[in-house]
């Protein structure tokens, strides 16, 4: 994540991924399916399918795509998919972790080789990177729509471990466990958030300059291109003024 400002960095990507509807589709119903399959097809009953179903709708996944997404987990075509984390480094050192979701674990372990090797950096074992960053809940609100004051307020009192603001957003910070009831507490209060999910939160950073940012984010955008993955998270700091020029 772009250090100096998270929230240009999810605009950044997200830009991306609007030019990839279909892929964002995709994958977002990828994990509303494994979710499902993993637990209760209920969201009310399943944490995980619950905030997988509010990404995918925050994300304007049709109802239609996320009902098919739940009844297929009952199909055969959902006991193919695994979930697989590789952690690697990528140009000038920074840490990438990449999370998937595949029906074929050596397709899926060659490609990243091969994509982490062309960067100039390289697959690691798991447990590798992971160390350097915290796994966390994210709960997202526009900061126009909130007063600070009030979410800090409240985000304390539903048990939020921190909360970070800008000009574009507010980021309240939670314990993995404690994502779901502290989301449900501040929805009641502020209505829905922009996003709700669980993150690997990086508590070291790699400040790049202009020739690292640009390769870093071939690598990250390589990445994510990928129909196996369905996350990736890395540990770059880029400033403002590096931003401006890629």
């Amino acid at each position: 994540m772009a250090g100096h400002s998270k929230w240009a960095n999810i605009q950044h990507r997200k830009g991306r991924q609007d030019a990839a509807r279909s892929k964002l589709f995709a994958k977002l119903a990828r994990e509303v399916t494994v979710a499902a399959k993993l637990g209760d097809p209920d969201p009310e009953r399943n944490p995980r399918l619950r905030l997988a179903v509010r990404e995918a709708k925050s994300n304007s996944v049709p109802k239609d795509v996320i009902e098919r997404a739940i009844s297929k987990a009952a199909g055969p075509d959902a006991d193919q998919l695994v979930e697989v984390r590789y952690e690697g480094y990528g140009p000038a050192g920074i840490a990438v972790i990449v999370e998937t979701m595949t029906d074929n674990k050596n397709r899926t372990a060659a490609t990243m080789r091969t994509l982490f090797g062309k960067s100039g950096g390289n697959l690691a074992e798991t447990g590798a990177v992971s160390y350097m960053f915290d796994r966390v809940g994210e709960i997202l609100y526009a900061s126009d729509a909130i007063d600070v004051d009030l979410l800090l307020d409240a985000a304390i009192e539903a048990g939020a471990e921190d909360m970070k603001s800008s000009e574009e957003a507010h980021i309240v910070y939670t314990a993995e466990k404690e994502l779901a009831a502290v989301a449900v507490n501040l929805e009641s209060a502020f209505g829905e958030p922009l996003s709700v999910k669980m993150i690997w939160r990086p508590s070291t950073m790699v400040d790049l300059d202009l020739e690292g940012a640009r390769k870093a984010i071939n690598l990250l955008d390589a990445l994510e291109n990928e129909d196996d993955v369905q996350v990736v998270t890395s540990n770059i700091e880029i400033s403002k003024d590096i931003v401006e020029s890629l």
